[in-house]
C-alpha cells in the first residue's frame, strides 16, 4: 500500500485494505546447469547462486500458503551473484554520501501527483500533514479483531526515514549492520545504479532462499518450532504483545541468525525485500499454464492488484519483524505481498545481485 494511501486513510475512511501432503514429487538439491560463461570471484559480501531447476511457490504440505503463492511451476535460472546481507544502514550511508541522493520519505510531497493515485474526489490533505515522512509500527493496546485493518499498528510519522528509522527523535547512531529501511522502490534503484549491481527477480530471490530446500515450508526445512532461533519475527499476540523469544522488538542486525544453505543470511523475517517483479495475481497461473520450465523469468508485464487498483506494485518477499504465525507467517519462502513503488516503511529494505556479465562490464 503506497504512503500516499496511508497519509489520507488516517485522516478518512479506509479505502483499500490489505495484506494436502504431496510429497512424492518434491525435488532435493537443485540440478546445477552447465554455462559457458567464465565466473569472476565473488564481490565482497556477496555468494555465488550457482544454476538450477526448482519449483517456485508454495509446497503441498504448507497449510498456511495464501492462493497467489500457488500453483507452484518449474523455473531454470542461471547462477549469479547476491548479497550475502539485506543492504545495512553503513552501505546505505555510503551511497548518499557520495550521491548526495534524497530518498522519497526526505522529499517534499507532490499533491498533484499523489493525486493520480487515489480514487477521484479524494480531499487534500492538511499542509501541516503533506510533509516528508514514512510509515512506522505501533502496537496495539487490546486484540485487533480484523488482522486486514492495516490502519490499526501503521502510522504515519513526519519526520521518519533510513537516518530516523524509528521517527523524527531516533537515529542510526551504533546501527550500521542494521538493514537499511523506509527505503522505495525507486531508492532502491538509485542505489543499485551506484553500486553497479539490479534487484532480484522474484524467481532468483526465492531460489537463493530455498538454497538446496526445494520441497520444504521454510529455509531450514518443516518443523515451525525452530523459527524464533533462525528468524526476527513476532512471537506473541500479533500486534498487541511480542514476547522478544527471538531477542529483538523490531529489526535485528544482520547475521543474527543463522544463515541458510547458500550461506545467506535474513532470507526470512527481519525486513520485506523488494524484487524487480510486478506484482500480479495472475501470475503464477499464466506460468503454470504453459505447462513447461521457464527459463529466467522476469515476472508479469504488468501489475495487477483488485485490492489496490489504483497503484502499481511490486513484489517483496521474506517477510519482515512483524510477522506472526497468526499474522501472514510471511517468513515462509513461498510468501510473497505487493508494495507500491512510491511506499516505504520501517520493515522493508533490500539486497541487490549481480550476474558475471555486470562485473566484466565494470
Amino acid at each position: 500500500m503506497s504512503i500516499n494511501n496511508y497519509i489520507v486513510i488516517f485522516l478518512t475512511i479506509i479505502t483499500f485494505l490489505g495484506c494436502k501432503q504431496d510429497k512424492s514429487k518434491a525435488k532435493l538439491p537443485v540440478e546445477e546447469l552447465q554455462q559457458n560463461i567464465e565466473i569472476p570471484e565473488a564481490p565482497e559480501g556477496m555468494v555465488w547462486v550457482p544454476a538450477g531447476i526448482f519449483e517456485q511457490g508454495a509446497v503441498p504440505q504448507d497449510q498456511t500458503a495464501m492462493q497467489h503463492e500457488k500453483p507452484r511451476h518449474s523455473v531454470s535460472l542461471d547462477g549469479f551473484f547476491i548479497d550475502i546481507t539485506e543492504v545495512t544502514n553503513a552501505q546505505f550511508s555510503k551511497f548518499v554520501e557520495e550521491t548526495g541522493y534524497k530518498t522519497i520519505a526526505e522529499r517534499k510531497i507532490d499533491w498533484e501527483a499523489m493525486k493520480s493515485q487515489l480514487p477521484e474526489g479524494t480531499p487534500k490533505p492538511h499542509d501541516s500533514i503533506l510533509q516528508p515522512g514514512s510509515l512506522l509500527f505501533k502496537k496495539s493496546k487490546s486484540t485487533v479483531p480484523n488482522l486486514y485493518d492495516f490502519s490499526q499498528w501503521w502510522e504515519w510519522s513526519i519526520g521518519a526515514n533510513w537516518k530516523h528509522p524509528e521517527g523524527p527523535d531516533s537515529s542510526i547512531k551504533g546501527k550500521d549492520d542494521y538493514p537499511v529501511v523506509h527505503i522505495s522502490y525507486e531508492d532502491a534503484l538509485a542505489y543499485c545504479e551506484w553500486a553497479g549491481r539490479r534487484l532480484p527477480t522474484e524467481a532468483e530471490w526465492e531460489y537463493a532462499a530455498r538454497g538446496n530446500k526445494n520441497g520444504t515450508i521454510y529455509f531450514w526445512g518443516d518443523d515451525a518450532s525452530e523459527l524464533s532461533k533462525r528468524v526476527n519475527s513476532w512471537e506473541g499476540e500479533f500486534p498487541v504483545n511480542n514476547t522478544l523469544e527471538d531477542g529483538y522488538e523490531r529489526t535485528a542486525p544482520v547475521k543474527s541468525y543463522p544463515p541458510n544453505s547458500f550461506g545467506l543470511y535474513d532470507m526470512a523475517g527481519n525486513v520485506w525485500e523488494l524484487t524487480s517483479d510486478w506484482y500480479n495475481l495472475n501470475y503464477y497461473e499464466e506460468l503454470a499454464a504453459l505447462k513447461t520450465t521457464t527459463k529466467n523469468p522476469q515476472g508479469a508485464t504488468k501489475a495487477y492488484n483488485p485490492n489496490n487498483p489504483y497503484i502499481q506494485e511490486k513484489v517483496i518477499r521474506g517477510g519482515s519483524f512483524l510477522c506472526s504465525d497468526s499474522y501472514c507467517a510471511s517468513y515462509r519462502v513461498s510468501s510473497r505481498m505487493g508494495s507500491s513503488m512510491d511506499s516505504a516503511s520501517e520493515h522493508v529494505g533490500f539486497r541487490t545481485v549481480a550476474t558475471p556479465e555486470m562485473l566484466m562490464n565494470q
